[in-house]
């Protein structure tokens, strides 16, 4: 082992693939256009042939067609034979961008979103521009979209409550959880961060802080720059220690590969401090302490990178389950990709829209009020797609929604 990677580097997690097809009908992409080169069992074709040598790193239909994936791993829990899809995409992807490097659209993304020093100000920036941005800002063109996203970033304002009811005093904490803050989420999103606090504490929970750590490499392993990810893994797995205390992640891609820094890394510290790893619900879920009643129609879109790459898929259900009359609006595919995979709604904007446009179609039908997600990306794509298409629906943290359950019960008072 070198690096966390064997010797064929992720490759090996392609070797189930039996060509079924059960993939098909999972994959965003091969669903918005029909290509096989789109699927994952067609990219798993492209991806061995890159192994063998049959296929150069520099190949353009290789790039295309790997470019063209969200990273979803939508495909990982339909396949009958394990495949473990998402790591051999990051092995070729590695590969490509060691022989073609870094597209100078992403590179600029990573150093202005995840460089410490140049990140606080551009996020600086942008709050300070959100703040007037006004939401029909939004449309479909490059920019118009992107200021969309920066839009949808803002604090919402609580919801509409029915009582006040007097809350008994929350019990004292009798457990401790370290919080993981991030890069986008710290800079766009420190609001959810702040409901994360208070709602943990509710339910028992005393989150500390944590100095010295850093963005946890996800946007980098994705853009096939695994030494970079690996090297913020390593100051990351340093800064929590070595204690047992759960770290909580509000951020499902930060989650994600932060389950996976044993496989990244590849050494039992990395291993322990990956087991350590929670999101938000699953902390919360067990049994979560009711909040006061929202009269909210609510449609959860699950996150790609929680339900498919972490698996959990009813600790959200049960925060919901906790908000009196707040009603769930089943939307069909809600499931699906949404089209933002971290920087691939910048660098594939024709792919993403057309894979976030059945999407919105069904939320038009559905009408929630309020679309709930557990991933900023998600949060900045569908709020401005949302926007774009004129839906009236906002988008929220599932925590968000629980806080504003327990504010209105007095549970802050």
């Amino acid at each position: 082992m070198t690096g966390g990677r064997g010797i064929r580097g992720g490759f090996e997690g392609l070797d189930a693939c039996v060509h079924c097809g059960f993939c098909l009908q999972a994959c965003p992409t091969f669903l918005a256009t029909g290509d096989e080169s789109d699927s994952p069992r067609g990219r798993i074709e492209l991806m061995r042939a890159l192994e063998r040598g049959d296929l150069a790193e520099t190949d353009p239909a290789l790039a295309y067609h790997l470019d063209r994936c969200l990273g979803c791993r939508a495909c990982e829990p339909v396949c009958p034979s394990g495949v473990r899809y998402g790591q051999g995409l990051e092995a070729a992807r590695s590969r490509i961008t060691a022989a073609r490097g870094v597209p100078l659209l992403a590179r600029l993304a990573l150093w202005a979103l995840t460089t410490p020093g140049v990140s606080g100000v551009i996020y600086w920036f942008a709050r300070v521009l959100r703040a007037v941005l006004p939401r029909g800002i939004a449309g479909w063109g490059r920019i118009r979209f992107a200021l969309g996203m920066l839009a949808a970033t803002k604090p919402a304002a609580a919801a509409k409550t029915l009582r006040r009811p007097i809350a008994a005093p929350s019990p004292p904490p009798h457990h401790a959880a370290l919080l993981f803050r991030g890069c986008v989420q710290q800079g766009l999103f420190s609001h959810v961060h702040d409901a994360t606090v208070r709602t943990l504490g509710v339910n028992g929970y005393d989150v500390r802080e944590v100095s010295g750590q850093v963005c946890c490499g996800a946007l980098h392993a994705h853009a096939g720059l695994p030494d970079e990810a690996r090297a913020l893994a390593r100051v990351n797995v340093a800064a929590f220690g070595e204690s047992d205390e759960p770290i909580v992640v509000n951020s499902a891609g930060c989650g994600a590969l932060m389950k996976e820094y044993g496989h990244l890394v590849g050494d039992a510290r990395s291993e322990r401090f990956a087991a350590r790893v929670r999101d938000v619900t699953e902390l919360l879920a067990p049994s979560p302490v009711p909040g006061a009643p929202l009269d909210l129609h609510v449609a959860y879109d699950p996150p790609c990178h929680l339900l498919h790459a972490q698996g959990v898929a009813v600790p959200p259900l049960k925060l919901f389950a906790a908000i009196p009359l707040l009603e769930l609006v089943p939307v069909p595919g809600a499931a699906e990709c949404c089209g933002s995979a971290g920087l691939f709604s910048v660098l594939e904007p024709e792919m993403s829209r057309a894979v976030l446009a059945p999407k919105l179609a069904r939320l038009r039908a559905a009408a929630p009020q309020v679309v709930a997600t557990g991933n900023p990306g998600c949060v900045m794509q569908l709020g401005a797609g949302l926007a774009a298409a004129r839906i009236p629906a906002h988008v929220r943290h599932p925590v968000e929604l629980l806080d504003d359950a327990y504010r209105a019960a007095g549970r802050y008072e």
